[in-house]
């Protein structure tokens, strides 16, 4: 897909269509009252001031009246809606769709994208999955270990380590205690476990205070995947000294561990090891045009060569999730991906919650209007393979192709579920622009628009503005997107990792007791 833009503004270029059947067009850039536009043979002049990425109205919608984007229902006048007029929360009102219907009658058919086999540096671990970096981590068990946790990390970094080795990092948070026991002592175990034998930790450290409810015992007694006694030890501050003695005793563990991962080496491995977990946050209006069709186009490549991609946020598939349904690969994968969407509305309602409290300030600044919309953009992120499975939290992800994984929207709790899942790398499309990372896991951050990617290039890989503005396709970028997750997957260092950030939040079901 590539929009036929010049750089100078005229009324076909100023504004993209992105349906035939779309009741609105976005603006590329900003239009002045009088401003002429034309789409799919309509002309009209904008009304007023309408920012870029806002949508323009290209005919009269009278209110109940049902506004189109992407093809789909986003939402529906609360006022009259004029030819030219601007459309946002002013007067565009959010409703609940009704729930998608499961009917998959026909053999799922899809053309993927190809391009040359290709292959990484990675490391190959005893279970056969392959780590993209070689860590080692310091995981506290509960909130009263995560400063010793830390300490323990800080106080390796100024040590010389092995080039093979990418440092000792720490996995502090606030859980582990004062927590009801079952799904959600269950899910954090989950999560923990995940981090602890995962394909980018050579060995780990469990850190715990001595008493809390989440005993390091669980993750010792039990060891799951590649996990053994010489990768995975534990010690508790109150059998250590305190403070003090703990981070002296896990120093010599480290450095044990340090010695045993000497032999570890990067070799050539097949695309089909990658596991990529997708994020967005900070989305505007064009991540749904530029940086996540183009993410989508990259998961295509990657699925068509074995690899498994990985789509989670629950909340921002909703009003969507029809369209991944379609491509459920069974009639039962369909139904627990509904399932997900189910039992999330009915998490939100102990809280008098609703879906449409997920975009954000920055979201509707940018011009997303209301989950409706931002759903819609946001699915485009995982391409068009069919969809293979369904995961829970943190689920341990053990098949190819494409899976979605459900997930809260806010990022730092999504991209910790993906990476206790067994992600090995992320890739993080942001509007607004973001600044997160993984503590043991790359995050490959990809701009929508120009503007965001000059404003924040410290943080930022790459930059999908141009297919905005006329000057790549989606492929084009989808192809750059490829090889840049290839070179992070071999040890190139993305911006969040050259920044140092480490965010890791588990995500917390149930009550404080």
């Amino acid at each position: 897909m590539l929009y036929e833009i010049q750089k100078r503004p005229t009324a076909q270029n100023s504004v993209i269509l992105l349906h035939p059947r779309d009741s609105v067009a976005i603006a590329r850039l900003r239009l002045d009252p009088e401003q002429k536009v034309e789409a799919a043979g309509v002309t009209v002049s904008a009304t007023g001031v309408i920012p870029a990425g806002h949508k323009i109205a290209l005919y009269a919608i009278a209110p109940g009246e049902p506004v189109y984007r992407y093809g789909n229902v986003i939402g529906f006048a609360t006022d009259p809606i004029r030819p030219g007029d601007h459309v946002h929360v002013h007067n565009l009102g959010f409703q609940e769709l009704q729930t998608a219907s499961i009917d998959i009658s026909a053999e799922l058919e899809c053309a993927l994208p190809s391009t040359s086999p290709a292959t990484f540096l990675g490391y190959l671990r005893p279970d056969g999955r392959v780590g993209t970096r070689n860590y080692i981590a310091i995981v506290a068990a509960s909130n009263c270990a995560a400063y010793t946790a830390e300490l323990i990390a800080a106080s390796f970094a100024e040590e010389t380590v092995p080039d093979n080795l990418d440092g000792v990092v720490a996995f502090p948070h606030g859980e582990g205690c004062a927590q009801s026991i079952g799904p959600d002592t269950e899910q954090l175990q989950r999560t923990l476990t995940g981090v602890l034998d995962h394909p980018n930790v050579s060995a780990a450290l469990i850190l715990g205070l001595g008493c809390e409810v989440n005993q390091i015992g669980h993750y010792l007694g039990n060891p799951a995947g590649s996990a053994t006694p010489a990768t995975l030890q534990g010690l508790t501050l109150q059998e250590t000294g305190g403070t003090r003695g703990a981070v002296e005793a896990a120093r010599r563990q480290v450095r044990a561990f340090i010695e045993r991962t000497a032999e570890d080496r990067r070799m050539e491995s097949p695309v089909s090891k990658i596991v990529l977990g997708l994020n967005c946050g900070g989305s505007d209006s064009f991540s749904g045009i530029t940086a996540n069709p183009a993410l989508g186009y990259c998961c295509d490549l990657l699925v068509g060569q074995g690899a498994t991609v990985v789509l989670a946020e629950t909340t921002e598939i909703f009003g969507a999730e029809h369209l991944l349904m379609r491509r459920a690969r069974t009639p039962e994968i369909a139904r627990r991906l509904l399932g997900c969407v189910e039992r999330y509305k009915a998490y939100l309602r102990q809280f008098g919650g609703s879906f449409n409290d997920n975009p954000s300030f920055g979201n509707k600044e940018g011009g997303l209007s209301n989950i409706l919309e931002k759903s819609l953009g946001a699915v485009t992120k995982a391409g068009s393979s069919p969809l293979e499975d369904v995961v829970d939290y943190a689920g341990r992800l053990s098949r190819p192709g494409f899976i979605f994984m459900n997930t809260p929207g806010y990022d730092p709790v999504s991209i910790t579920g993906l990476a206790a899942g067994g992600v090995n790398l992320i890739a993080f499309t942001t509007g607004r622009g973001s600044a997160i990372g993984f503590p043991s896991v790359p995050v490959l951050k990809i701009a929508s628009n120009s503007h965001t990617y000059r404003r924040m290039l410290g943080n930022m890989d790459v930059n999908a503005g141009p297919i905005a503005e006329g000057e790549a396709s989606v492929e084009d970028i989808g192809l750059e997107i490829f090889h840049s997750l290839l070179r992070a997957a071999s040890g190139e260092r993305t911006k969040a990792e050259q920044l140092g950030h480490h965010e890791f939040a588990p995500w917390r079901i149930g009550p404080v007791l």
